[in-house]
């Protein structure tokens, strides 16, 4: 598998960013737009609806990385997260359950991932693209993603010490007529 170049997925949803304050969800657009499974990477951009400081939507550029066991293993090893972040993180979704204990023994870099009906990642933003840094959110931290081979749908956690925890990322395809794309269709081998 080489390059896929521009794929253009959309998917709509909403991140909860609840706090003990008050309860609060956005709703929010992703759209992957390049793939590169040989090394474990895409990309694309997040889009925030109804942000309360900002008067625009707010998008930024992310950047992933697909949990495949060559290029990337569950241990994310940057952005302040340590193996126990990590596995209290990806414990949150129920697909994980049965990976967990050889995690735990190697980060889960003796699994087979190639044919396992969710696909994980990691998604870090890395710049605004259309307000400025003083737009109200922060992009410090990073997404661990989760998505459904089987209904195409993408569940995620917010990931940053400074933030309210476990901010829940929920997602459904929005491509409507094409919505038999997976990334199961191009094998992580």
């Amino acid at each position: 598998m080489g390059v896929l170049g521009i794929v253009h997925i959309a998917f709509a949803g909403t991140q909860n960013v609840s706090s003990l304050q008050k309860d609060e969800a956005w709703r929010v657009n992703v759209r992957i737009q390049g793939c590169d499974l040989d090394h474990g990477y895409l990309c694309g951009t997040m889009e925030a609806l109804n942000v309360p400081l900002a008067d625009t939507p707010v998008v930024t550029f992310w950047e992933g990385e697909i949990v495949d066991t060559k290029n990337y293993t569950f241990f994310t090893g940057k952005w302040e997260a340590t193996p126990e972040d990590d596995i209290r993180h990806w414990s949150k979704f129920p697909s994980f359950s049965p990976l967990l204990s050889q995690v735990e023994a190697d980060g889960g870099k003796s699994l087979d991932l190639s044919n396992y009906p969710n696909i994980f990642m990691r998604w870090k933003e890395q710049y605004f693209v259309n307000v400025g840094i003083d737009c109200g959110l922060t992009i410090a931290g990073f997404y661990y993603v989760c998505f459904s081979c089987c209904d195409g749908s993408i569940n995620g956690f917010y990931y940053d010490p400074n933030s309210s925890p476990f901010q829940k990322l929920e997602l459904k395809s929005t491509n409507e007529g094409r919505s038999g794309f997976s990334f199961s269709s191009y094998q992580l081998q």
